[in-house]
């Protein structure tokens, strides 16, 4: 592999977490239950992680905030357009795979 400098690193980085982000705003018919239990994180944790980095570089921010930016929108309002109720099935999976 080739050598990257760190600043090109926290660019790649950045760039990738855009698309990340991107990328789910896009798909709206993955609810939030979905990606917990494939992938034991969702669109409120991205939040709550760039919430925390925030913090960490002295930048205050709430949690609405912070779901704003990763949502694209006011949270509220995504979930009113889009979730769905989740399935007993769905919560049964996340009672098992929530984090500990």
């Amino acid at each position: 592999m080739a050598e990257i400098d760190e600043k090109t690193r926290i660019e790649l980085e950045a760039a990738a977490f855009r698309t990340l982000v991107e990328h789910l705003r896009g798909r709206t018919d993955v609810q939030n239950i979905d990606l917990m239990n494939l992938g034991g994180f969702c669109r409120n944790c991205l939040a709550n992680w760039y919430m925390d980095a925030a913090s960490d570089k002295g930048i205050e921010m709430d949690k609405p905030e912070a779901r704003e930016i990763i949502y694209g929108m006011p949270y509220v309002e995504w979930r009113d357009k889009y979730q769905t109720e989740a399935t007993g099935d769905k919560l049964a999976d996340y009672e098992i795979n929530k984090p500990k």
